[in-house]
């Protein structure tokens, strides 16, 4: 991602991957397509086929569920566990509301949603499957630090994979990778400061 002129698209669905790859197929500049591997058995990744001229422009994210106490930022298998840790959370404090934004595309990604969602909740959560050390997800975390500041209440924290070998038995995988009971913790304290 820090290679200029390099595009890398990172759906969370099978309509954002329908769109994103015929971005992708039109455009000039050498694009990195990412898939992650699991999406593929999930059954809520199932949509309707979005017609032949849809497609969807790198650096737009989507915010996924808005709201007002948190921004979760995230992309990917992330997505869906980012849901659904703040739908457990606000079921258990309706005062809560939870900002969850699909970046869609790492490079270019989209600072300006972040920043419009952050302006608004002043809290960030910066979610990803990529190591916590040395992650992309250190990237955003430090932009908003440095542009954002005046507007956080609450220090950007991160939650991702753990600083380790990839495991590749479901069991060990689901071990190393952020889960929705990972993500909810990370809120939860966020919320609290």
């Amino acid at each position: 991602a820090h290679c200029p002129g390099i595009r890398i698209a990172f759906p969370s669905n099978a309509v954002d991957a329908a769109g994103l790859l015929r971005t992708a197929i039109r455009c000039d500049d050498p694009v990195l397509f990412l898939e992650h591997k699991r999406l593929y058995r999930e059954p809520y990744n199932r949509s309707p086929h979005p017609g032949p001229d849809f497609t969807i422009p790198f650096g737009r994210a989507r915010v996924v569920k808005p709201g007002s106490s948190l921004t979760i930022v995230t992309y990917g298998m992330t997505v869906q566990k980012s849901l659904f840790a703040a739908t457990q959370i606000e079921n258990r404090n309706a005062q809560i509301s939870i900002e969850v934004i699909d970046l869609r595309s790492l490079a270019p990604f989209d600072m300006e949603a972040i920043a419009a969602s952050v302006r608004k909740t002043s809290r960030l959560l910066v979610v990803h499957e990529d190591t916590l050390s040395f992650g992309f997800g250190a990237e955003i975390a430090a932009r908003a630090a440095d542009e954002l500041f005046e507007f956080l209440d609450a220090p950007v924290r991160r939650v991702a994979a753990l600083d380790t070998w990839a495991g590749y038995a479901p069991v060990l995988e689901d071990a190393i990778l952020p889960q929705s009971e990972d993500i909810q913790r990370a809120a939860e304290a966020l919320l609290a400061w």
